[in-house]
């Protein structure tokens, strides 16, 4: 008898192979605060096969605010019944259309994600080549179909909250090419509460929020509850960002009112307390846990500029190997944009360090980004391209424990450019001294000198001697190009790798020869004896990791240029005599 009240309580399904054309039904979704009112609902036909196994119920929605606004941005998996069981799901919708038509994603194909493996890339197009007059009953239906109009994913509204406008301007294409749709000013900000909520306050209709940010820079992304499994929810009706498995905060949300649009209207909504995790998102369906709390990173950026503390930001992020990187470059990017100038020179040092679960290493970050204009998008762009790289090298347990970052501004271009480099003797012998001359400018005239002395190694055969006086860039990419085109063979190479990278307020004296040299895992072996060489040149199948390289270096010295990036590269030759 238990068993059976269980049954029966259970939300019944109804069947995809059971809906007919002129079928009506209900649907369920928040217009207002957090109540959860009806709309109608009128079955038009059946789209089948229009993705991977996938078919698309077409219905014509009706009731409340819709003749006004059409089907709403954050109605995305508002459940839709027929005969009080759970049919589906609105999902899609057409752009710009004059009635509120909208797909629904069945039911059955929204609870296949909590197994599913990684889903294809999505097809959600629906051509009128497929006859719809043949698929419908409905005499008008072409009406309503303008000629080679295709369904799409309702989209996502994305709510971004302590972010400045020339943010968002600068990262919507990046945010689009993901399906997201980012929009300033329609959200109070991140959560009100990150305690765990009742979970009894979430049923089928109800508003959340999927939360990628919180604190003082907050981004989460809109949609609607279609089904309750236990501790089970089902949402959307499509994708979010087709990550696959995941670990996703998401909140209660409140609708704080609606706004219609030609092109999409939307809801605009508050976010509240924690509900759980979203632990799949698949292309039919987000699944999620109630209760379940999502680990997320803490992130601390400070702006300081002539020693004086500007502002400073608090923020906690989600644990995802592509996000993350591209969330601390757009947080970057927006503190520097709200404190300083976005036109003119200016110049930003960037320091500080990123901890991983379980490594005993931090990457550290050092380095200075100076530009006439655009320098807030470079220092940004060059501190998250190292922590992408670590990230997204194939080691699963690798997830970010914390970020700290300050960044120093100045009102100038602080670069220096290697004009010159030369020496007093074009000549020497093993056993002497090369003086090295290089001649650094910069804006207004400035030049500064830098000497450096190299020791030529007692009994170095003769023949030519070059010394190369490259940027930290040039020379990363001269050290590691073999050790970044293979993949790692542990942790604690990758972080070491990445932290031995040079810093790019100096200037570094390569001294080599052209004679082969072998590179293994970053180590150089230059000029080895003919026996050695053998060894090493062998192929890759018997010695892997070994690379060949066409200059045997030498040594390497380092030239501080002071509070400036360093960029240009000149290279100069010396000939050793008998």
């Amino acid at each position: 008898m238990a068993l059976a009240a269980a049954l029966h309580a259970q939300t019944a399904f109804f069947p995809l192979k059971d809906i007919k054309p002129g079928m009506r039904g209900v649907g369920k979704t928040v217009f207002s605060g957090n109540r959860i009112d009806e709309f109608q609902v009128e079955i038009l036909g059946v789209l089948d096969n229009i993705g991977p196994k996938q078919s698309l119920i077409l219905a014509k929605l009706s009731g409340g605010p819709l003749a006004e606004t059409g089907v709403l941005q954050g109605m995305s998996g508002s459940p839709v019944y027929i005969d009080g069981k759970l049919a589906g799901a609105v999902a899609l919708a057409f752009p710009f259309a004059k009635e509120p038509i909208a797909g629904v994603r069945p039911i059955e194909e929204m609870v296949r994600v909590t197994n599913a493996g990684r889903s294809l890339p999505p097809n959600q197009v629906a051509h009128k080549e497929k006859s719809l007059a043949a698929l419908f009953s409905s005499k008008d239906l072409t009406s309503l179909l303008p000629e080679r109009q295709e369904t799409r994913d309702i989209a996502t509204p994305v709510s971004f909250s302590g972010f400045t406008r020339a943010t968002l301007d600068q990262f919507t294409p990046q945010l689009r090419a993901l399906g997201l749709e980012p929009a300033q000013g329609i959200s109070s900000g991140g959560p009100a509460s990150l305690r765990m909520g009742d979970p009894a306050a979430l049923k089928p209709g109800s508003m959340i929020s999927v939360e990628l940010m919180t604190g003082d820079m907050s981004i989460g992304a809109d949609g609607t509850v279609t089904y309750i499994d236990g501790s089970r929810i089902y949402a959307f009706g499509h994708r979010f960002l087709a990550i696959g498995s995941t670990a996703l905060p998401f909140t209660r949300s409140e609708v704080l009112t609606l706004l219609p649009e030609l092109s999409a209207s939307f809801k605009i909504s508050a976010p509240k307390e924690m509900m759980g995790s979203i632990v799949q998102d698949r292309n039919t369906a987000i699944a999620g846990e109630l209760g379940r709390a999502a680990a997320m990173a803490p992130v601390a950026i400070t702006v300081s500029s002539g020693g004086k503390r500007l502002d400073s930001y608090q923020m906690q992020m989600v644990n995802d190997r592509f996000l993350s990187p591209l969330l601390v470059q757009m947080a970057i990017f927006s503190s520097i944009d709200a404190t300083e100038r976005a036109m003119g020179a200016s110049s930003f040092r960037v320091t500080g360090e990123i901890e991983f679960q379980g490594s005993a290493a931090p990457l550290k970050v050092n380095n200075m980004y100076a530009a006439d204009t655009g320098s807030a998008l470079l220092a940004s762009l060059s501190t998250a391209i190292p922590l992408a790289y670590v990230l997204q090298s194939g080691f699963d347990t690798l997830e970010v424990k914390r970020v700290a970052l300050d960044i120093e501004s100045f009102d100038e271009k602080k670069q220096l450019q290697i004009d010159s480099v030369y020496v007093e003797r074009k000549e020497v012998r093993a056993g002497e001294k090369v003086e090295l001359i290089t001649l650094l400018t910069g804006e207004n005239g400035a030049e500064v000198v830098r000497k450096t002395e190299y020791q030529v190694p007692p009994g170095l055969t003769p023949g030519p001697l070059y010394f190369t006086v490259a940027d930290g860039m040039t020379t990363n990419l001269t050290e590691f190009r073999q050790i970044i085109g293979s993949p790692p063979k542990s942790v604690l190479q990758l972080i070491s790798t990445v932290n031995n990278l040079r810093a790019n307020t100096r200037a570094y004296v390569r001294v080599w020869r052209p004679e082969a040299a072998f590179q293994l895992e970053g180590e150089d072996f230059p000029d080895p004896p003919p026996s050695v060489a053998l060894i090493l040149g062998a192929p890759q199948t018997e010695l892997g990791g070994i690379t060949q390289t066409r200059n045997s270096k030498m040594a390497e010295l380092a030239i501080d240029a002071g509070d400036c990036a360093v960029s240009g590269s000149k290279t100069i030759q010396v000939e050793v005599k008998e």
